[in-house]
């Protein structure tokens, strides 16, 4: 029986040296194991982050395995697009207990061994047995076209895609992407748009400083190439099945776009429900995706699109002119004003800045939480209503 409250504090204990962990781990496996180098990409600065992140995650819910098993199975199924097998876990292991031992010195007893060596032992079995159920029902990843590649602004393109296989998602969820310009580095993108008849999928990509993948697939990916796609995964943004009041949508940024796929999913549905869509942005130009929104709009009279911009274009200004009537302010500000929210479930989504904001105002009026929907982050004092998810670095 693993003893939970020792392993959390065992992790503590290591957790304190910051990166020096992950570098270790590393240096341990690709030693002992040089063939597993080669399912990491170039670059390990992202993917010791991620290495810290998990298995804080885990220690954390060691004793509370109804919410560690999916993570672990999806955990699983998605490292299958790295191409990890189950004879990788073995030498994982090995370092990952060499790393602790060397970190926790004489606090590395025989017990504390044994239930590293056990919590270990049943990630381990979950991970595999869920890759290899995986294997029967989809493969470890997807190959896509892009049949469009369209620069919105300097730092914004919409990219359309063509998987080779059948894609299946439900709106608000999100993919990993790769590009041969980027080997084995992989982003979470939300599709923005409910699935077509003809399988496309069309992506928002605003390019992030220092953000290699963003920038590969903003500036260099052009239409005939390929990209890779994970599987599916998150259900934070999605519409709940039994879901029945208004829906108050705000968007931050390129958090548009799975907020602009829970519209169209809105289309298809037998009954319609009031839609009330916030875009904000820093200038007009960055209100990149307007036309599409006001054509839908005025194709459905239960939708409103309202754009909000930080800051006044200038009177008489060609932007002015372009974008019409606006709100003006932070985004979740105007939107949440005046209780908007009363009546509605509220999906947020676009920076951690905003997003946190959000949930702030939202919990200060009293918002019951089973009505909020937004998108897990980390590094902003915590979740406010006390729930977090990961999915992984979005660029």
């Amino acid at each position: 029986m693993v003893d939970a409250s020792r392993l959390q504090r065992s992790w503590a204990a290591v957790a304190a040296y910051g990166d020096q962990v992950p570098l270790r781990f590393y240096s341990r496996l690709f030693a002992a194991s040089p063939e597993t180098r080669e399912l990491f990409p170039l670059s390990m600065a992202a993917q010791r982050d991620r290495l810290v992140t998990a298995l804080g995650y885990t220690v954390s819910r060691v004793d509370d395995l109804d919410s560690l098993v999916p993570y672990l199975q999806q955990l699983g199924r998605d490292h299958r697009r790295f191409g990890a097998l189950a004879q990788h876990y073995g030498p994982v292991g090995e370092a990952l207990l060499a790393t602790l031992a060397d970190f926790l010195g004489q606090d590395w007893t025989a017990e504390l061994a044994q239930d590293w060596t056990d919590a270990y032992g049943l990630v381990a079995q979950v991970m595999i047995a869920a890759a290899d159920d995986a294997t029967r029902w989809m493969p470890a990843h997807w190959t896509a076209e892009v049949v469009g590649h369209e620069r919105r602004t300097f730092d914004i393109a919409v990219l359309t895609l063509q998987p080779d296989e059948r894609y299946d998602y439900v709106p608000g969820q999100s993919m990993a992407v790769e590009t041969a310009f980027r080997p084995r580095l992989w982003r979470y993108y939300s599709p923005a748009n409910a699935p077509r008849d003809d399988g496309s999928i069309e992506l928002h990509v605003r390019r992030v400083p220092g953000g290699p993948v963003s920038s590969a697939l903003v500036d260099q990916v052009q239409k005939g190439d390929l990209v890779n796609l994970g599987s599916p995964v998150g259900y934070r943004l999605t519409r709940p099945l039994d879901g029945e009041l208004d829906l108050l949508l705000v968007a931050g940024g390129t958090g548009l776009a799975p907020l602009k796929a829970l519209v169209e999913q809105v289309v298809t549905e037998p009954e319609t429900r009031r839609v009330d869509l916030y875009v904000g942005a820093g200038t007009v130009r960055e209100l990149y995706d307007l036309e599409a929104l006001t054509a839908l709009a005025e194709e459905h009279t239960w939708l409103t699109v309202t754009p909000v911009l930080r800051e006044e274009p200038a009177e008489g200004s060609l932007e002015a002119e372009e974008v019409g009537p606006v709100e003006l302010g932070p985004v979740e500000a105007v939107a949440l004003a005046n209780d908007r929210w009363r009546g509605h479930d509220v999906y947020l989504c676009g920076s951690d800045e905003m997003v946190h904001s959000g949930l702030e105002r939202l919990r200060l009026v009293g918002c019951p939480p089973e009505r909020v929907h937004y998108e897990g982050f980390q590094g902003l004092g915590g979740d406010v209503y006390g729930v977090l998810e990961l999915r992984g670095e979005k660029q």
